[in-house]
């Protein structure tokens, strides 16, 4: 691809048009050609020069009657945020191309990279959890639970139905801090329990595993300790891929013997809940010191998500992988059990709404000194629930309100702008929400069809005799 992009810069060059577009672009750089990248989207002229409006790939406008429910499940979500303690913090939108590298497996290739500005080289982030463990290591940080609602920046191949863009919004929660085990961790399930039972999205499942536990799989099953995240990486797949795939890739891809990928495929495609640690604390799994305290951490945050009331959408499922380089513990993932339908009848597969789990290291790689900050926390996947939503807002044909006014001050007769203005003036001193016409003598019919179309439920009605 780099070569045949590098062939039409070229004859660009060589037809005299501009081709510094996609360096300078907000995409550019040398990661823009790339999979994914989707070239010059800059340049919005066909070849007869006509300009054609469109947003880029990956992006999307909104209209007022999306943008409404946007933001009543936004309040929603930082209320649930606020009711556990939680403050928020700010990061910008781009960082250090080196804070990034290196903490997301094989999804770096995601990043997206911005051209050199003049001696540093930057990158949109890709996630919050990085730039949350940058700004703990810089600020010296040891203590704090925090929320953040921001936009993050994937190369990906994107799906609009599906909730999966290159621009999207990121709900985070997260605990920094040294405190007894799986405390914080059971207090994330249950927020994640907490926002999905508060949205209109159908039946979940959260599921739970920890890292522990699928290290110690792989030590019993013979995958040289080198190979545990690139494996893990595969085990990933599962929930999109079925399991002869993965072992495929397993084997031939990345060179793992076939009896140990047959051992391991016996282990990941089990799910359950404590019965099934039991089972696991029996068997030769309990040999492994890693996989035992693994599994010891799991019983107790079963325990705990019993105890929080959120247990029965809770299950233990070893095929839970999460290819992220940075997670160290406890480990989950939220799924949509998906009866959701689109208009014309398609089943609307949005895959994981939420996922998280701890990261004790991660800010530790920050911090000139090694010194580790103990992190749990979990990320909602809001995008990909609005389109569960939205899907649901059409095929109902429910009517949003897209405005909050209360009142509408209309006049019968003519000439009584001014009255209508200290009318409304004097209402805005009080905090009502109003409105009026900006016509000077709108038609009194037409003003209350304003009030119908928009859910105004109050009208102030004034003329002569009134103001007299």
């Amino acid at each position: 691809i780099d070569k045949e992009v590098a062939k039409l810069k070229a004859l660009k060059l060589e037809l005299g048009e501009d081709a510094g577009g996609a360096k300078n672009g907000p995409q550019g750089g040398k990661g823009s050609p790339k999979k994914g990248g989707g070239g010059n989207q800059g340049d919005s002229k066909s070849g007869g020069g006509k300009l054609i409006l469109k947003t880029a790939k990956g992006t999307r406008d909104y209209e007022p009657a999306q943008m409404a429910i946007r933001e009543k499940v936004f309040q929603k979500i930082t209320n649930i945020f606020k009711l556990h303690g939680a403050e928020t913090i700010e990061t910008p939108v781009f960082e250090l191309k080196e804070v990034l590298t290196g903490k997301y497996g094989e999804d770096s290739k995601l990043i997206y990279d911005l051209a050199d500005q003049g001696g540093e080289i930057l990158a949109l982030r890709y996630d919050l959890t990085v730039p949350f463990a940058r700004y703990c290591a810089m600020n010296k940080v040891t203590n704090i639970k925090r929320y953040h609602i921001a936009k993050v920046y994937r190369r990906d191949n994107p799906s609009i139905a599906r909730g999966r863009l290159r621009e999207f919004y990121q709900c985070d929660f997260d605990i920094a801090g040294a405190y007894d085990p799986m405390l914080p961790d059971a207090e994330c399930v249950k927020i994640v329990d907490q926002i999905l039972s508060s949205v209109d999205v159908g039946k979940y499942v959260i599921k739970v595993n920890h890292r522990m536990i699928l290290d110690g799989i792989f030590e019993v099953c013979g995958v040289p300790n080198k190979m545990f995240r690139t494996i893990c990486s595969a085990v990933d797949k599962l929930d999109k891929s079925p399991w002869q795939d993965v072992k495929k890739e397993m084997v031939e891809e990345k060179g793992l013997q076939e009896d140990a990928a047959d051992r391991i495929g016996e282990y990941v495609r089990m799910a359950g809940g404590l019965e099934l640690i039991d089972k696991l604390l029996e068997s030769d799994l309990a040999k492994s010191k890693i996989a035992k305290q693994g599994l010891e951490d799991m019983k107790l945050l079963l325990r705990y998500c019993e105890l929080y009331g959120c247990g029965a959408n809770v299950s233990f499922d070893l095929s839970l992988a999460r290819g992220l380089d940075y997670y160290t513990g406890v480990i989950y993932e939220a799924i949509l059990c998906g009866d959701s339908v689109d208009e014309s009848g398609e089943p609307i597969t949005v895959g994981s709404v939420a996922g998280g789990g701890r990261y004790d290291g991660l800010v530790g790689m920050f911090d000139p000194k090694n010194r580790s900050v103990p992190c749990v926390g979990v990320s909602i996947g809001i995008e990909r629930l609005f389109s569960i939503m939205e899907a649901n807002m059409t095929k109902n044909e429910t009517k949003v309100r897209t405005v909050e006014t209360q009142v509408y001050v209309i006049t019968a007769q003519k000439n009584l702008t001014e009255e209508r203005m200290k009318i409304v003036s004097e209402l805005w001193e009080a905090g009502i929400k109003c409105e009026h016409s900006y016509k000077k003598n709108p038609k009194m019919l037409n003003q209350l069809q304003t009030c119908e179309d928009t859910g105004i439920p109050l009208a102030v009605v004034i003329g002569e005799s009134e103001i007299a």
